[in-house]
């Protein structure tokens, strides 16, 4: 099957209300917030549910660089971590690409993609199907809140023929 044969997905902009089924839109627009040390500092306050299950589970912080994508995508591969939400936190103001899909019956559906805005990060919930770290642009630095610990927290599901993903005409 050729490329241009593929289903395609039309990136929307990430809102909470569309982001919902799949996790949380992490945007300090909308975040409780107040001052600590002293009116030095804004503290912005539980901008997301950390869900961690299993043995020895504990919150890992990490930095993710990730190289930039081209679009249009081809979609080949989404993944889910049973055990853990994934957070990812732009260290820049770039848009970044996220790709969820349903759940049925322990398969991904036809997926969704959202196009952050700038400053935007995302909080995947835990055992929901998602692309990889999708950047856009330029090389981009993240900051990832995700599961350490015992037990597997990684599946990988590979589509037939896959999804091209792009902006709408």
């Amino acid at each position: 099957m050729d490329i241009q044969d593929l289903d395609r997905i039309d990136i929307l902009p990430l809102t909470a209300e569309a982001f919902e089924p799949f996790g949380e839109v992490i945007d300090l627009a909308d975040a409780e917030n107040f001052q600590i040390n002293n009116g030095m500092c804004t503290r912005f306050n539980d901008l997301a549910t950390v869900e961690l299950d299993g043995e020895e589970a504990r919150p890992l912080v990490n930095i993710f660089r990730g190289k930039p994508y081209d679009l249009p995508l081809h979609l080949k591969m989404v993944e889910r971590h049973p055990l853990g939400s994934q957070a990812f936190i732009p260290m820049s103001k770039r848009p970044f690409l996220v790709v969820v899909a349903p759940d049925k019956d322990g398969l991904p559906q036809r997926p969704k993609a959202f196009l952050t805005k700038p400053g935007q990060g995302i909080n995947i919930g835990q055992n929901i199907w998602h692309g990889v770290l999708t950047t856009l642009g330029e090389v981009s630095d993240f900051v990832v809140v995700d599961r350490g610990g015992a037990g597997n927290n990684l599946e990988e599901y590979f589509f037939d023929e896959g999804y091209i993903v792009d902006f709408g005409k």
